[in-house]
């Protein structure tokens, strides 16, 4: 019988457990691109074809995506978004706009955003559903919604990271490949959630996530070196160490959020959110909503078209996809 830990019940958690592994997000982003058949994936993004078969089968089976046949003799089948698939380009965005932020350099962002509904170059703000106000980690608190407590949950496999960093910006350098350098796998955006939760001591977030030493030490050595957390004494002159968020780690509040949000929609449910999010600004409950900065519509992957910006800079090192080097407006 497999071994299981006694967890808090998160919507992080459980929307991490499934898109936890840095090609799983890549090879989401490329359906947005008009990507969809198995060698067009391989060839982009230079994957493994076992890794990308064992990534497209676990997107399969957790209904992200749906295997599609296009051609009957022989008979070949190509990949496509579901609707629940599709609802995660709201948390994707978000992470695309922090790496604008935070990762482009001197070059400048990759990608433009253009709102189709009003015709603006934007970004993807993370809005209060009841004022739209903008949120932030200082403007929201949290309290135990109805389907707070706790959940057994398998224990996680001790394993390093599995992807070379530098293999995920090869084949396209955009925002959402250099944030997933720094937080592509599951730990490390639960260290972000228990950051945000008050939890800043080595081991009281050790027992709260389930997490051996090891990793969590190289984890936690990772997200200093990247200045998303910083080491503080929590005893003056003590060599007691606690991880606290920097101004660039705070910013990901947005992006926790949305992944929270799809995980209340699709996992949990609206009437068993683990937690309750409420709005300083305007005093009431809410809702995380990704929305336009302009407009404050919400906003989905058919909502949003792109355009080249300063950055953008594509590697593909096969003709097969030459044609797509320009990002291709979603259908």
């Amino acid at each position: 019988m497999a071994e299981t830990l006694l967890l808090e019940k998160s919507s992080v958690r459980r929307t991490i457990e499934i898109v936890s592994e840095p090609w799983t997000f890549l090879i989401i982003r490329e359906c947005w691109f008009g990507i969809g058949r198995f060698e067009h994936f391989q060839t982009t993004l230079g994957i493994p074809r076992a890794t990308l078969a064992a990534r497209l089968k676990h997107l399969v089976a957790e209904g992200l995506l749906e295997r599609v046949e296009y051609q009957s003799r022989p008979p070949r089948h190509e990949y496509r978004l579901t609707e629940r698939g599709d609802d995660l380009y709201k948390p994707m965005v978000v992470m695309l706009d922090w790496g604008d932020r935070w990762l482009a350099g001197a070059a400048g962002p990759p990608l433009h955003l253009i709102h189709k509904g009003c015709g603006m170059r934007v970004h993807a703000d993370v809005a209060c559903s009841e004022c739209l106000d903008t949120i932030s980690a200082r403007t929201v608190k949290h309290r135990p919604g109805p389907g707070a407590g706790h959940e057994e949950r398998p224990l996680m496999p001790r394993m390093r990271r599995s992807t070379r960093p530098e293999n995920l910006t090869r084949p396209r350098a955009d925002s959402v490949a250099r944030t997933m350098q720094i937080l592509g796998d599951r730990w490390s955006f639960l260290l972000l959630r228990e950051a945000f939760f008050g939890r800043r001591r080595f081991d009281e977030v050790r027992k709260q996530i389930g997490i051996s030493t090891n990793i969590l030490s190289s984890r936690l050595e990772l997200l200093v070196e990247n200045d998303i957390f910083q080491r503080q004494p929590y005893v003056d002159g003590g060599l007691r160490m606690e991880y606290r968020l920097t101004n660039k780690g705070r910013d990901l509040y947005p992006a926790l959020l949305a992944l929270m949000g799809w995980g209340d929609k699709w996992i949990a449910g609206s009437e068993s959110q683990p937690t309750i999010l409420h709005h300083h600004g305007c005093d009431k409950d809410f809702l995380p909503l990704v929305v336009c900065s302009h407009c404050r519509t919400e906003i989905s992957a058919r909502d949003m078209r792109y355009e080249p910006g300063p950055g953008w800079d594509v590697n593909f090192g096969e003709e097969l996809l030459g044609v797509r080097a320009r990002p291709r407006e979603i259908a």
